[in-house]
């Protein structure tokens, strides 16, 4: 009988010849599992104390700038007129709405007191919140209202602690947006530590607490921040979606807290076209983008009781334009190097053509003269002829609305900043007209092709560093803009320090590049200039913090007290724009004119009663001044004695080749 067995050397030692690599397999599965958690862990405990840095610096910043406002004043130990006397010119103004909120009997009365103004403007009622970005305000005396600490807290102090508050949410999405550009956190120490100690530059919140400004470049920053989160690649639907309402809510905030909003976002939405012309960022968010800021503004507009500025500002002009330019133009990114280059230039022709077409439809309709002084500013500031016109005459002897100090490049080459930030400016530029033109002439390749040719480039940094090279224009054209550059400028220096891009990028040209020698150099330079700015500037804060000052105006104190015992509370007043605020801060006076200068009919007023200053007679002087119900005017010394300017540029002087008593007219030279 026959039977089958198995067979002794067969396929046993087949089996144990597989045991070996199936133990191989498992192991290497675990080591993998084991990276990828021990990665995972890292990335958290990074993310953790990236974190806690960034809200530290933050509250460290605040509490900083907070400490230099004490110093210098002696806040919490003068009087409440004094306080409200340090609120300078605007400041002042603003702050009394918040004033006239806590005040009033109701938070409805309040409003209403707001919606029909006739103290600000003698004469004439005018709404407020129309005119002005004061819905800060307003949520801040509400909000102070409504909680309990108002046994606890003075509502200036509120106020001011709020502001100081948003330097901390200012200091922390500079901090995120250089590490989302570079990967790491220590590139967000190092701009926060460079924000601080080149604060003169960075920011004047201490001494100039309610200027709009201080309220909406937090909000900027903020907005910055997701956008260059946007603009990562593989983000989720879900982490798009967000990252897009988290741009629109920060944009609407901008937009609310600062009447030239308008001008920012253009420059961003300038940049925004550039990139999308040579295909360096996503058309379908840009496209996003442009209805966001769109949107936003409209909102604003809404809230604004319809501002007839805003509607007829460029930016919602260029944004449309841009929409509608694309849905004639097609193929735009088809077809040779040359060919759409030649395309490029008509699309830009054509945006811009429609662009002032809409803007003057637009006015037109509206019969929108509240900006033009803007417009007449800035043509006489870049060389299209001297100019007779009074306000633009006094936007040009202003310091303020000058060419950037040389001496403000020496305080940013103190901390090295400025030297780190032209270092890496310059091989990212480059950068980036190579990959704009691969782009152009790659445009009919494979897709592969067409990814090879730009991830020399990623979108996120392109748009910073357009970003900072427009807003850096802005900033050397004009001093007073240079806060929203140099907070700029910090972040993307302490990002191309701490970039793998960018020192790969430079290794390579001088050929030592290799990966271990990237990462060492990476972390290394970023830490050793922390230690520079430690050793160097730590002690000068320290000496700072510990210099001690009182405020002192005992002419301006004398005069609001003389004010309010001596005048009826239904008096008008006359006077400069930057007084008068205090005026009506510190006594509740009625006004004839204010600092708050985007509305025709007050610049018109304002001329008008700045004529007591001007060579006219005794006669039309008082004929002006009762016109406007006017009862006190207040005459100083420092516009009748003026020295600080030149002669051409003193009040007086601009106001008689305004009124062509004397020959010549104001030309002041762009550099």
């Amino acid at each position: 009988m026959t039977t089958i067995r198995q067979r002794k050397g067969g396929k046993v030692p087949e089996a144990d010849e597989d045991q070996p690599s199936e133990e191989k397999n498992v192991k290497s599965k675990g080591k993998i599992l084991s990276d990828h958690t021990g990665g995972k862990l890292w990335n958290i405990l990074s993310l953790t104390v990236g974190g806690i840095v960034a809200i530290f610096l933050g509250l460290l910043t605040s509490v900083y700038v907070a400490t230099l406002h004490e110093n210098d004043l002696w806040f919490s130990n003068i009087k409440e007129v004094e306080r409200e006397i340090s609120f300078r010119t605007e400041c002042g103004l603003y702050y009394s709405y918040y004033k006239q909120m806590i005040q009033a009997a109701s938070i409805q009365q309040g409003l209403h007191g707001l919606v029909y103004d006739n103290k600000t403007e003698s004469v004439r009622t005018i709404n407020i919140l129309e005119r002005m970005n004061v819905y800060q305000e307003v949520f801040l005396s509400i909000l102070y209202r409504i909680l309990p600490i108002q046994q606890y807290l003075e509502p200036v102090y509120f106020y001011i602690y709020t502001l100081f508050g948003l330097q901390a949410v200012y200091v922390i999405a500079l901090y995120v947006t250089s590490w989302l550009l570079s990967g790491t956190w220590l590139s967000g120490l190092l701009a926060a530590c460079w924000y601080i100690t080149n604060r003169i530059d960075t920011t004047r919140v201490e001494f100039t607490i309610p200027l709009r400004e201080n309220w909406a470049l937090p909000f900027f920053a903020v907005q910055i921040a997701a956008i260059t989160y946007l603009f990562r690649s593989h983000l989720q639907p879900a982490q798009e979606r967000w990252t897009l309402l988290a741009v629109f809510v920060a944009t609407f905030l901008f937009s609310l807290t600062w009447q030239f909003n308008q001008f920012m976002m253009l420059i961003q939405a300038l940049a925004l076209f550039i990139l999308d012309c040579f295909d360096i960022l996503p058309t379908a968010k840009v496209t996003r983008l442009y209805i966001i800021q769109i949107s936003g503004l409209l909102l604003v507009c809404a809230l604004q009781f319809f501002n007839s500025m805003i509607l007829g500002s460029l930016l919602i002009s260029f944004n449309a334009s841009i929409l509608i330019a694309r849905t004639i133009q097609k193929n735009l990114k088809k077809g040779s190097l040359l060919s759409r280059l030649g395309k490029l230039i008509l699309h830009a022709l054509l945006v811009s053509s429609l662009t002032l077409l809409v803007n003057k439809f637009i006015k037109k309709i509206l019969n929108l003269e509240s900006d033009e002084h803007i417009f007449k500013f800035l043509k006489a500031k870049f060389g299209f002829g001297a100019t007779r016109d009074f306000d633009a005459s006094l936007y040009l002897c202003e310091e303020a609305f000058g060419l950037l100090p040389l001496n403000t490049f020496s305080r940013l080459s103190d901390t090295l900043l400025f030297y780190v930030y032209v270092f890496v400016l310059f091989p990212m530029t480059v950068t980036a007209v190579i990959v704009a033109l691969r782009n152009l002439s790659c445009s009919n390749q494979a897709l592969e092709k067409m990814e090879e040719c730009t991830i020399s480039l990623k979108p996120d940094a392109a748009y910073n560093l357009i970003h900072t090279v427009l807003f850096g224009c802005l900033a050397l054209s004009t001093m007073r803009m240079k806060y929203l550059w140099t907070s700029h400028m910090c972040v993307f220096a302490s990002f191309g320090l701490c970039s793998t891009e960018v020192w790969r990028l430079i290794l390579k040209c001088v050929h030592l590049y290799t990966s271990q020698r990237t990462q060492v150099i990476k972390y290394l330079i970023p830490i050793i200039t922390l230690l520079y700015i430690l050793y160097k500037f730590w002690p000068g804060i320290m000496d700072e913090l510990l210099e001690l000052r009182e405020f002192y105006d005992p002419d301006t104190v004398e005069l609001m007290n003389w004010i309010k015992s001596n005048t009826p509370n239904t008096a008008v007043f006359a006077g400069s724009m930057q007084l008068l605020a205090g005026v009506k801060l510190c006594t509740g006076r009625t006004l004839t004119n204010h600092p708050h200068y985007e509305d025709k009919h007050l610049r018109e007023r304002t001329k008008q009663i700045y004529q007591i200053y001007a060579k006219r007679s005794p006669e039309d002087v008082y004929r002006i001044l009762r016109s406007f119900s006017t009862d006190y005017v207040i005459l100083e010394d420092s516009i009748c004695y003026e020295r600080r300017h030149s002669r051409g540029c003193r009040l007086r002087d601009l106001l008689d080749i305004a009124n062509g008593h004397v020959s010549y007219a104001l030309s002041v030279p762009l550099f």
